[in-house]
């Protein structure tokens, strides 16, 4: 069998999650496990982003809600400016490092070159929204990936 060329290869496996910038874990969660009735992780801090994440299932889907963790957060930043909502889309990545040189290698704008620490032993990177029709991009190496 031989191997997929290089320009075939997709760089994103699948979504990963979408994530939603809230003000409060606590309220929202009543709403997505309350009345949604989604099952959720426990809540993790990121120091890297200064966050709280909450993940949140339905059936194999994931939503992540961000919260703020100090007024120096890129997500308290984000409120500010655009309130509550879609903050970004994950996309699944089977190497950072990889994912991370082939779009720098193809022009793509990026917001990190080096993978940092995400949420539940993941390792992200961002992606500029320039480069992709206004949407913040994250690539995540989930090692829990199945």
């Amino acid at each position: 069998m031989t191997a997929t060329p290089q320009a075939l290869q997709c760089v994103a496996r699948r979504l990963h999650h979408v994530a939603i910038a809230v003000e409060s874990l606590a309220s929202a969660r009543a709403v997505y496990e309350g009345a949604f009735g989604m099952s959720a992780s426990e809540i993790e801090f990121v120091p890297g982003q200064k966050v709280n994440v909450l993940v949140l299932y339905a059936g194999t889907q994931r939503v992540e809600l961000v919260e703020p963790v100090g007024e120096d957060s890129p997500i308290r930043n984000f409120l500010v400016k655009r309130g509550p909502g879609i903050h970004h889309l994950a996309w699944e990545v089977e190497n950072c490092e990889q994912a991370i040189a082939r779009l720098k290698a193809a022009g793509v704008a990026l917001i990190d070159e080096v993978p940092k620490p995400g949420a539940h032993g993941t390792r992200i990177a961002f992606v500029h929204p320039k480069a992709t029709g206004g949407v913040l991009m994250e690539l995540v190496e989930d090692p829990h990936a199945h």
